[in-house]
């Protein structure tokens, strides 16, 4: 970061940003929007990626809608006269390959003269090294020597025309949100252990594509998964078979692995399980929870509960 640079950031692209002022105006991805907005920085609007449609969908929202953030859309039809009325200090990101950003094509940013942050959460990083990477960025636009003036200000309104007359909060950084901090997911980590030792429940992770199709996670391809594993919780592995995140195969695949407890997609792209053996237990799982220690903490103890159950 130059000295006539406030504000200055590496994301996990290795892309070195820097801006004359602290970001206070931050458009991101709705995954990177709800994490942020956990750690206390309000996206002034969030926008979905090539599976959403125009409508939020509910399992990636984290409490964005109760915010008042305005969702903008999928990433790749978005306004781009929309975006710029938005006035964006800042766009956020996230890629799954350290290469380009997953949700927004990088030439819009460009072409408004934005920088744009994208943050890793693929496999190259575990669960806690992406945790600590949303938390310095967000402590970067949180920064209490360039932003005090913003911090002590209240948020104010601003209405933002979309197709569907969206109302915008367009607001600073502002005061942290309440939630929950990292000796908060370190105790849902320790109750998760606890139950998973007690119990052994098998676990499998899948993802409905239809009465006929699955997507049946391999728990090392995904941190949030991994971590589980760590954890001591005993997820199952779909077997040999193409592909790197998941095996797609049939439900009969899916009861041959004779899991006790199925974490299923629950995104809207995804479908609900079709078929299940008698008895097994279902919860519901976000492959794109919010990276915060309040997201991964609920997650934790709502696994623990259906585990204990």
């Amino acid at each position: 970061m130059s000295g006539a640079q406030a504000w200055g950031f590496t994301d996990d692209r290795g892309t070195e940003l820097g801006a004359a002022r602290v970001p206070e105006r931050v458009v991101a991805y709705v995954r990177a929007g709800a994490a942020l907005l956990d750690l206390g920085v309000t996206p002034v609007a969030v926008y979905g990626s090539g599976h959403d449609g125009a409508v939020l969908d509910p399992a990636k929202a984290g409490g964005v809608e109760a915010a008042g953030v305005p969702y903008l859309g999928s990433g790749r039809a978005l306004d781009e006269g929309l975006l710029r009325e938005l006035r964006p200090d800042v766009i956020v990101d996230v890629t799954y390959d350290g290469k380009s950003p997953y949700a927004l094509d990088e030439a819009v940013a460009e072409r408004l003269g934005v920088p744009l942050v994208a943050l890793s959460v693929g496999n190259e990083l575990t669960l806690p090294a992406i945790l600590d990477r949303f938390g310095a960025l967000s402590a970067s636009l949180l920064d209490t020597t360039a932003t005090a003036a913003t911090a002590a200000t209240t948020a104010t309104a601003a209405t933002v025309a979309t197709a569907a007359t969206a109302t915008a909060t367009a607001a600073g950084p502002g005061r942290p949100a309440e939630s929950d901090g990292p000796a908060e997911l370190l105790e849902a980590e320790a109750v998760l252990r606890s139950v998973a030792a007690r119990t052994g429940l098998a676990v499998l992770a899948l993802s409905g594509a239809g009465p006929d199709q699955v997507h049946l996670a391999r728990p090392q391809a995904w941190p949030e998964l991994a971590r589980l594993a760590a954890l001591g919780v005993r997820l199952l592995d779909p077997g040999p078979g193409p592909g790197a995140n998941w095996l797609t195969a049939d439900w009969g695949r899916a009861a041959e692995l004779r899991p006790d407890l199925i974490l299923f997609d629950n995104r809207f792209h995804a479908v609900p399980p079709y078929e299940t053996p008698p008895g097994t237990r279902l919860t519901p799982w976000n492959p794109e929870t919010p990276p915060s220690p309040a997201a991964y903490a609920r997650f934790f103890r709502d696994l623990a509960e259906s585990l204990a159950a």
